[in-house]
């Protein structure tokens, strides 16, 4: 078998792993009824409700929208648009063309419904894509973001390349992603837990992610990077709440030796306690 053949099967087998933790019932329910379908993590400030889960995603997108300053009818990649929730939101409040690709069927097919009842067909465009293999054309974008959805990367190198084909020269790429604290600066409890979360999640990119590996992935793919922000502090609020929300479902994974059927109640309450083994940041870089 060829290398390219083996990359490919590969990656295929990866695919797959991302679409069974999107429809394990537990991420079906739990996007559904806590989120509205919305897969990212909100913002919080002083006296923001921590249970207020909608207002502080749109506060998320607000910060998405002010790190990208574009100009209205700029056009720009959702790299990973699940229902289309953030597209949705830069297209009716700040008049942004966006195209949005998913893996997954049943999240393009409400992200289009949602767009059509919106009136918003006109400046939004889903379809089944990978970000591994881009199908747009050379520098035809003005600005490329994920919303936490590079970790899910199985060849982060690759994604970074396709950003920086589809963007224009200056084009912009903001990332909203996680790091990690290096293993050996974490104590064997945490760096199990950040692992199984992980696999379970597929999420391989996040566990090479150390503090810092981004930013040099940036550079080596041709990106200059303007900024990195950690903002931990400013999601911890609404991780606290999923790891009170998941404590119970959780113990009752554990107990049945299930941990794969609560997967997201599993992240709440291991990354909220091991909260030193990971940041959330904003990456702004740009294509020279």
């Amino acid at each position: 078998m060829t290398q390219s053949a083996e990359h490919a099967l590969s990656q295929a087998a990866h695919l797959r792993r991302v679409q069974r933790y999107y429809t394990n019932t537990e991420s079906r329910l739990g996007y559904r009824f806590l989120l509205g379908e919305t897969k990212h993590f909100g913002w919080y400030g002083h006296g923001h409700r921590m249970w207020g889960f909608s207002a502080a995603m749109r506060r998320m997108e607000h910060v998405l929208a002010s790190r990208l300053d574009l100009p209205a009818g700029s056009l720009v990649l959702d790299a990973g648009c699940g229902v289309g929730d953030v597209a949705r939101r830069l297209a009716a409040v700040h008049r942004l063309r966006v195209n949005g690709i998913d893996v997954l069927e049943f999240n393009i097919a409400l992200a289009r419904r949602r767009a059509a009842a919106a009136g918003l067909g006109g400046l939004l465009e889903f379809s089944v894509g990978d970000y591994h293999d881009l199908p747009h054309p050379d520098g035809c974008f003005d600005a490329v973001y994920t919303m936490e959805t590079l970790v899910h990367a199985i060849d982060p190198v690759r994604v970074l390349a396709e950003f920086r084909r589809v963007l224009r020269p200056a084009g912009r790429l903001v990332m909203f992603e996680y790091s990690r604290t290096p293993s050996a600066e974490l104590s064997r409890e945490a760096d199990e837990a950040l692992r199984t979360m992980c696999e379970l999640a597929a999420m391989p990119a996040m566990l090479i992610l150390d503090h810092g590996r981004l930013e040099e992935l940036l550079a080596d793919a041709g990106f200059g990077v303007a900024s990195v922000i950690d903002v931990s502090a400013n999601v911890l609020p609404m991780l606290r709440a999923f790891a009170l929300a998941g404590r119970l479902p959780y113990r009752i994974g554990r107990a049945l030796h299930r941990p794969d059927k609560v997967v997201n109640a599993l992240s709440g309450v291991e990354m909220y306690q091991h909260r030193h083994a990971w940041r959330y940041n904003i990456y702004t870089a740009a294509k020279p």
